[in-house]
């Protein structure tokens, strides 16, 4: 995490200690001392570590996320749940772009085989994002960001979102559409909503046969809303062209059944990861934490 939240401590008075990759275990032995807890996506806040918490009243994460936090768990042990929403959303947003142009110009496969002296030219055939249909599956903050900054492509924009209704006349450029209208008539489907609350995938292998066999899916937001398994097997049976993701159902993920195949593009969950977003994340998470301990002041909870 940026050193602003480190100094946004100090200038309150509040003592902090930064720690990073730290196990469960020396994470319950050192959290009983402490009032308050920043954490990113890669800190796991299990509940044994809450139960060990005595003094912990809050626990704030520099991001939207809170997968990594047995939210349930701090409830009931009367610590308050922070996140920074919007903190990371150009970031997220731009690297779902990036993903969707490095899939449609095969550039990841441009880059590797220049890199090992092959002029692959004739066989790198690319496909213009300009005209082609986007499906955005969740209309938050990164899918709202995303339909602005496609715009000039000239793309027909389809959402997907019950929040969209209330906020049509911000967003004239998108059309709210159902969920199987969606994914059956766009080239590239991109999500930007929450997991299921029972963790079960959003698409399933039945989805993937209503697809356009050249549609592209992409995964900035979490890592099982796609089972893996299932998108392998649509992509060696030609159900669609490829996908391209950022977030996976295990993480770290050292291993996992995508890494060989050559129709997926793979990046290690750094979507909201710029300097700028970092800056603004711990800004927001080191204030939000001040100004609760300070004053009882409660932003952003969850």
């Amino acid at each position: 995490m940026s050193n602003v939240a480190q100094k946004i401590f100090e200038k309150q008075k509040i003592s902090v200690d930064v720690k990073t990759g730290l196990s469960e275990e020396e994470i319950i032995k050192i959290i009983p001392e402490y009032d308050g807890m920043v954490v990113r996506s890669a800190t796991k806040v299990t509940k044994n570590i809450i139960l060990a918490a005595k003094k912990l009243k809050v626990i704030a994460r520099a991001g939207a996320g809170v997968d990594n936090i047995d939210v349930p768990a701090a409830k009931e042990n009367n610590m308050l749940v922070m996140n920074t929403p919007g903190g990371n959303t150009n970031a997220t947003a731009e690297h779902a772009l990036a993903l969707i142009m490095s899939a449609l110009r095969k550039i990841p496969y441009a880059n590797d085989t220049t890199h090992k002296g092959k002029w692959e030219k004739k066989n790198i055939k690319g496909t213009e994002l300009s005209k082609k249909t986007l499906g955005i599956v969740g209309f938050g903050n990164v899918g709202a960001r995303l339909s602005n900054l496609v715009k000039g492509f000239g793309v027909n924009i389809l959402v997907s979102s019950k929040s969209l209704e209330s906020r049509k006349k911000d967003f004239p450029h998108v059309k709210n559409v159902s969920f199987d209208e969606l994914i059956s008539t766009s080239d590239i489907i991109s999500f930007h909503c929450k997991a299921a609350p029972d963790g079960k995938p959003l698409i399933s292998k039945e989805h993937y046969k209503k697809m356009k066999s050249t549609a592209v899916i992409i995964n900035t937001a979490r890592g099982n809303i796609v089972d893996e398994n299932d998108l392998n097997a649509a992509l060696n049976e030609n159900l669609i062209a490829g996908a391209a993701l950022d977030v996976y159902s295990k993480e770290p993920a050292k291993e996992n059944i995508l890494f060989n195949n050559p129709k997926v593009i793979l990046t290690p969950h750094v979507a909201a990861s710029t300097a700028e977003a970092s800056i603004v994340v711990a800004e927001m998470a080191a204030n939000q934490i001040s100004d609760f301990l300070l004053k009882g002041t409660k932003i952003n909870t969850v």
